[in-house]
């Protein structure tokens, strides 16, 4: 059993826990909590630690079906609840933590898919809830991937890890450097790209959405940048009502997600 918070492993969990330039050195990050660390694949599974109190709560249950899974992983740990609580991003941590490996796509793994395909684009997002969000909402309205610019809030986030309650782990996303040549690229693909914003000519119920599109959201303050929603095909609008500009970010993708689901 870990029981120094000194402990060399225990300095690295928290420092995945918060630092993004290590995570992205070590190709890891960090999933806490009985649900998200029961849905996680196997052999993306690098390392486990656990309270013994957990242990022994997850082999009372009817289901402990995470408890066997636990058991059959040979790089389970056991650690008192201060350690953990020292790896923890969160003040009152579930009793699991764990180190995965990092997801990647290329986005010619986002395009192989043959007939229609739906993306979300994100261009410099930076509130952690909103990013999880909009992944979790793109799992449910069957949206077949998200692209982020590299500026967006790090997806492998604690934070934004915990809020997509596992679609991290099933929705395939790709980071793009440049996002005008992104663009360019769908459009060399067959997609119809569409920006949301506040000058667009239409409402976002207008567009049919067939066959394969991208919808590009903005920063939460600051919307698309000029030159992004000069590269899209069309503009187009969310109605508002009384003295408000725009909705929150993930509203916003929301409706655009479940629109599109409308229509399918």
């Amino acid at each position: 059993m870990i029981s120094s918070t000194s402990n060399q492993k225990v300095k690295q969990a928290a420092a995945l826990a918060k630092k993004a330039k290590y995570r992205t050195e070590t190709g890891l990050f960090v999933v806490e909590g009985p649900k998200m660390a029961a849905e996680l694949p196997d052999d993306r599974i690098q390392q486990v630690y656990v309270t013994e109190h957990f242990l022994e709560e997850e082999k009372k249950k009817a289901d402990h079906a995470l408890y066997q899974k636990l058991k059959q992983l040979k790089c389970v740990e056991t650690v008192t609840d201060e350690v953990l609580k020292a790896m923890s991003d969160t003040q009152t941590p579930q009793g699991i933590l764990v180190l995965a490996k990092q997801y990647h796509y290329g986005l010619k793994d986002l395009l192989s898919q043959p007939g229609a395909a739906h993306f979300i684009v994100l261009e410099r997002l930076q509130d952690p809830g909103n990013l999880g969000t909009m992944m979790r909402t793109a799992e449910g309205a069957g949206m077949t991937a998200l692209v982020l610019t590299k500026n967006c809030v790090d997806l492998f986030n604690p934070k934004v890890v915990r809020s997509t309650m596992g679609a991290l782990f099933r929705v395939p996303f790709y980071l793009c450097d440049n996002l005008t040549d992104e663009i360019d690229e769908l459009k060399k693909e067959g997609f119809t790209t569409y920006a949301a914003h506040l000058k667009g000519d239409r409402d976002y119920t207008e567009p049919d959405y067939n066959g394969k599109a991208a919808i590009v959201i903005g920063n939460e303050a600051r919307g698309i940048t000029e030159e992004t929603a000069n590269k899209t095909d069309a503009l187009v609008k969310i109605p508002m009502e009384g003295e408000l500009e725009s909705l929150n970010a993930a509203v916003s993708a929301a409706l655009f997600m479940y629109e599109i689901h409308r229509k399918r």
